[in-house]
This record gives structure tokens, C-alpha cells and sequence, in this order.
């Protein structure tokens, strides 16, 4: 298997693909390409869709499409338009498990909690390796090159 997972180059007419493998990765590259072609929309995937209301006695009900500006329009676009991107940026896989999304901040977490954990699964990881390197030394006749081996197993 190829390490980097990536078949196409950068390009900023496609959006990175994402196979499931260096989220990490992917998840910059992504960053970058969706505010390269509008801030806007990364900030409905960071904050969730745009929804416009209106009070109509006394209720906080959805304004109707038909009464929206353009302005408006634009800004509930958005999320529409991250949808788009990030599952054109998905194998099958990795799209089937956001294909039932209402949104694309939805899809977004979904992806976080997926490939990087809860905060709690985050924080116990990064203790687990800080531990194993205040642990880790070299051992009693144990030479450069075997150190480096057992380094790139942790």
C-alpha cells in the first residue's frame, strides 16, 4: 500500500480526497481549500448552517425562502456548498458514514470524533505517549540503529 494515501496532486479546482487514512492531513488540506474559495463556508462547517428567523406573534419560526435577500440566500448557501465539498472529497467508505447528515458542520464532527476521538479519547492518547517517552532509553548494549527501530514502533 502506498504510505501517502493521497493518488491525486493538490489542485485548487478538487478538494483532497480522504480515503480514511492521515486525517490529520486531510483535515488541514481541507481547512485551506474550503476557505480558499470562501470563508463563509468554513465558518458553516466550524458554526453550523446559517438559519435565518422571523418572530411571527411572538414565535421564532424559519423565515420562508421566498422572502429572503439576497444576502441572506448566500449565507444559508453555504452549507449546501460544504456538503458538496467535503462528500466529493470522500471514498465510498468514509461517504457512507456521513451520507445521512442534515449538515455539513455535522459531517464535520462526525469526522472528528471518528478519526481523532472525544476530547477525553485526545487527552488520554496524548499522556499515553508523553508517558512512553519519559519512559523510553536506551538499553544496556543496545546501538544507535536498534534504538532508532523500537523508536518507530511507538
Amino acid at each position: 500500500m502506498n504510505k501517502f494515501p493521497f493518488v491525486e496532486g493538490a489542485s485548487i479546482h478538487r478538494p483532497p480526497m480522504f480515503s480514511g487514512v492521515n486525517y490529520q492531513f486531510w483535515k488541514v488540506r481541507m481547512k485551506i481549500f474550503i476557505e480558499f474559495i470562501d470563508r463563509g463556508i468554513w465558518n458553516a462547517i466550524v458554526n453550523g448552517p446559517y438559519i435565518l428567523v422571523s418572530i411571527v406573534n411572538g414565535i421564532s419560526v424559519a423565515k420562508p425562502y421566498d422572502e429572503l435577500i439576497e444576502v441572506e440566500n448566500k449565507r444559508i448557501h453555504y452549507d449546501c456548498v460544504a456538503k458538496s465539498i467535503i462528500t466529493s472529497a470522500l471514498n465510498l467508505d468514509e461517504f457512507f458514514k456521513v451520507s445521512q447528515c442534515i449538515s455539513a458542520k455535522e459531517m464535520w464532527d462526525i469526522f472528528e470524533v471518528t478519526h481523532e476521538g472525544t476530547t477525553d479519547i485526545k487527552w488520554a492518547r496524548k499522556h499515553a505517549l508523553i508517558q512512553k517517552y519519559e519512559l523510553f532509553k536506551m538499553q544496556q548494549g543496545e546501538s544507535i540503529a536498534d534504538v532508532q527501530k523500537r523508536f518507530t514502533h511507538i
